[in-house]
């Protein structure tokens, strides 16, 4: 006899509904049924990092100008991000996808693919795990996300997007059905179709998912190139054979501040980028990883921008190496104008491994230990009772106010 087909996959993709805006008006009643902007204030420079579905009616989205967002709405109500909160928040979030699934692949701090196919048996199908998981997030969070549950994460992403806010879509299984759905929805739907790709599209009158479905692959190949060509068509028919990625972090950890006057005041940016560094190694700390290297960034006045970069001695999430690689990189910088952005970052994280053991030509490892157990005690005390708790001192050697 011939052995029968196994079990389709199931995935869920679950998304968070405005996440930051949302955490905001649970914690602050007097927010609730308001527009609120998390972002930069409307009368400086900066964008949106998350709009809630009261200000998005105003057409305000993530990634516009706080400039503009103030323009559409101006009695939203405006509040910087709180990451420290907002990661907390999203750590319990993710324990509730644990409790369903070890196949959980986080895309960001507020969305998931989940591989749930093995999990029916204890909690039964898709749907009812879908079902579970919202339940979850609204009683013990006071949140709500949307949930798609297909065979794959590309239906599955589309699935989350299709009923927003507080959505559950379940998308077909069989084939005909999946290429039936997505014949009459735009090629913006696709995964990896941007602005440019479009265009492309446009310009050969490609405008639905259906049109790419009946183009000719030699067609697509001339719009799009061979190898988009086909992994585009096979999106189009709601083929991914992609499963779940159980690590996938950040390859940088970065801050930037943009000023709301152009800035040339060397104290005032020491200051700015000492804040950022600051930042930054909390995040580092919350990461695990150790950096290799790290780069400081530098939008002038006129929007050039330049970046400077350099490797540690030896792999750190030490504070202090952070700030001293930070000033020694700035020191060497002209003001020749004023500067509009500046930023910090680092990169090449890597686990805890035996470039370890380059520590013993450093501080000893009890020394390095001791600092980092401070620095998370502090990232602690910051986290209860706010970022102005406790602050660190500047150490910075004097310099002229010019170049």
């Amino acid at each position: 006899m011939p052995a029968s087909a196994p079990p389709p996959r199931v995935f869920l993709h679950v998304d968070m509904d405005a996440f930051y805006a949302a955490v905001e008006q649970r914690d602050h009643p007097e927010y609730r049924g308001k527009p609120v902007v998390v972002g930069a204030p409307p009368d400086q420079r900066g964008v949106v990092s998350t709009a809630s579905y009261e200000a998005r009616t105003f057409g305000i989205h993530s990634a516009m100008p706080s400039r503009e967002a103030g323009q559409r709405c101006p009695h939203a109500v405006f509040l910087p991000p709180d990451m420290p909160r907002y990661e907390m928040v999203s750590a319990q979030v993710f324990a509730i996808f644990d409790r369903y699934t070890p196949y959980v692949e986080g895309l960001s701090i507020d969305e998931a693919f989940l591989d749930v196919t093995g999990s029916r048996r204890l909690y039964g199908p898709g749907e009812e795990i879908a079902r579970r998981i919202k339940a979850d997030v609204l009683s013990e969070l006071a949140l709500t996300c949307s949930v798609g549950v297909a065979p794959n994460k590309f239906l599955a992403k589309l699935g989350s997007e299709y009923r927003k806010p507080d959505g559950l879509t379940v998308l077909p299984f069989d084939k005909k059905s999946i290429v039936a759905f997505l014949r009459p929805l735009p090629v913006t739907r696709l995964w990896g179709v941007g602005k440019v790709t479009r265009q492309a599209f446009d310009r050969a009158g490609l405008h639905f998912i259906g049109d790419v479905q009946d183009a000719p692959l030699p067609l697509l190949q001339t719009v799009v190139g061979p190898h988009n060509a086909a992994h585009l068509q096979a999106l189009a028919f709601g083929e991914d054979p992609r499963d779940i990625e159980l690590d996938v972090r950040e390859k940088t950890i970065s801050r930037e501040h943009t000023f709301l006057h152009d800035e040339k005041s060397r104290g005032t940016l020491d200051q700015i980028l000492f804040e950022l560094v600051e930042d930054v190694a909390r995040r580092l700390r919350a990461d695990g990883r150790l950096a290799t290297g790290g780069r400081l960034k530098v939008r002038w006045k006129d929007f050039e921008t330049f970046t400077r970069q350099r490797p540690f001695p030896r792999p750190t999430r030490i504070e202090e190496d952070l700030h001293a690689l930070a000033q020694a990189l700035f020191r060497d910088v002209v003001l020749e104008q004023p500067v509009r952005l500046i930023g910090f970052g680092v990169a090449g994280l890597t686990e805890r491994d035996g470039a370890r053991q380059l520590d013993l030509f450093d501080l000893p490892v009890e020394s390095r230990a001791k600092k980092e157990n401070l620095a998370r005690a502090v990232d602690r005390i910051r986290a209860t009772h706010g970022p102005g708790a406790i602050r660190r001192a500047r150490n910075l050697p004097r310099r002229d106010s010019g170049a």
